[in-house]
């Protein structure tokens, strides 16, 4: 009888894999281990051997009716432990977990790891068996999204190929829109030093911290939300935390903003020999800036996630062309107080 259910449901394991791409049903196993429920343990053992062998992943086996309803699972090593003698609809449990055909991939991986399992059974609407999720998929699935995330935080499109496999106009197509959209976000810092350009005509000196408090923003935001993205990514971080999270950085960004301060202060007074006031506007910019920085680190991804985008379009290079647009508004503000320029 077995035979024939494994035959018979190939066609809706093919069914199954026909799944739109990101999904479980994409990248599911398709031959699960299926026996009887009124299978003797030593039967089943001789069925692990003649059809077992050649699959690479298999830690457990899925007891199923003659429709492929799932109805338990057993591990291999409780059947290998089983009395001979006991039916399998004894010596199953109930499974821990299932998956739809229809999971987003993302979601199943994170599902199995908070599980701590290495293998969950793929289901259809109806609870027959059409496939299972292995350690072995997840890991895939792991390395797609991890280089996935690491190209949009560098500005570029993902790419579907190896490095050498990728054509150059592909390369070509994934890095020139993210670098235009940089190019035309980071005009809006050209306007604003044009803005306040007599500022800077009377105190020429801010002119030479403008790179310094720019940086500065720009890696306070990206360690801001390397950290939060990771935590969106483990489920460790959710939209609902959103004020947990802000109030958190902004007592971070207060501590390393006061530190670099008062730090830059006292090296621009002892060895750039500069007046008290100019190394206090640029001090007072940098606790904004940080503050700022890591607040925008922080919210942008987690809004992302919010709207269904992708967090990692969120990361630096975003994040430190809006940083630096703020950092030099406030920098030239503070400069016309506390210079009269």
């Amino acid at each position: 009888m077995m035979n024939n259910m494994t035959n018979l449901n190939k066609d809706t394991i093919q069914a199954a894999k026909a799944a739109i791409p990101q999904t479980v049903g994409a990248i599911m196993s398709r031959e699960p281990m299926m026996l009887a429920p009124k299978m003797r343990a030593r039967e089943a053992l001789v069925r692990l051997r003649q059809v077992g062998v050649p699959k690479d992943f298999m830690t457990n086996c899925y007891v199923v009716d003659e429709d492929y309803t799932l109805l338990g699972i057993i591990t291999v090593r409780d059947l290998i432990m089983a009395q001979e003698s006991t039916r399998l609809e004894q010596a199953m449990s109930k499974p821990v977990g299932v998956l739809s055909p229809r999971d987003d991939q993302e979601e199943a991986v994170a599902l199995m790891d908070r599980l701590d399992l290495v293998e969950l059974p793929v289901v259809d609407d109806e609870n027959r068996l059409v496939g299972t999720l292995t350690a072995e998929d997840a890991m895939d699935v792991l390395q797609d999204e991890a280089t996935e995330d690491m190209e949009r935080m560098a500005a570029m499109a993902p790419s579907e190929r190896p490095y050498f496999q990728t054509k150059i106009w592909d390369v070509y197509k994934n890095r020139v829109v993210w670098l235009l959209l940089l190019m035309v976000s980071a005009s809006v810092t050209g306007a604003i030093i044009t803005h306040y350009e007599a500022a800077l005509a009377a105190q020429v000196v801010l002119t030479a911290f403008i790179p310094m408090l720019m940086d500065t923003g720009g890696n306070c935001g990206s360690q801001s939300s390397v950290t939060v993205i990771r935590g969106l990514s483990l489920g460790e971080i959710r939209y609902c935390d959103w004020l947990r999270v802000a109030w958190k950085e902004i007592h971070v960004g207060l501590l390393c903003g006061v530190t670099l301060a008062v730090v830059n202060l006292a090296k621009l007074m002892l060895l750039n020999h500069l007046e008290f006031q100019v190394a206090l506007v640029v001090s007072l910019t940098l606790i904004v800036t940080v503050v700022v920085s890591k607040l925008l680190g922080c919210f942008l991804p987690i809004l992302a996630s919010r709207i269904h985008l992708d967090p990692a379009v969120m990361a630096s290079p975003l994040i430190t062309t809006i940083a630096d647009a703020i950092s030099l508004v406030v920098y030239f503000r503070i400069a016309v107080v506390l210079l009269g320029v």
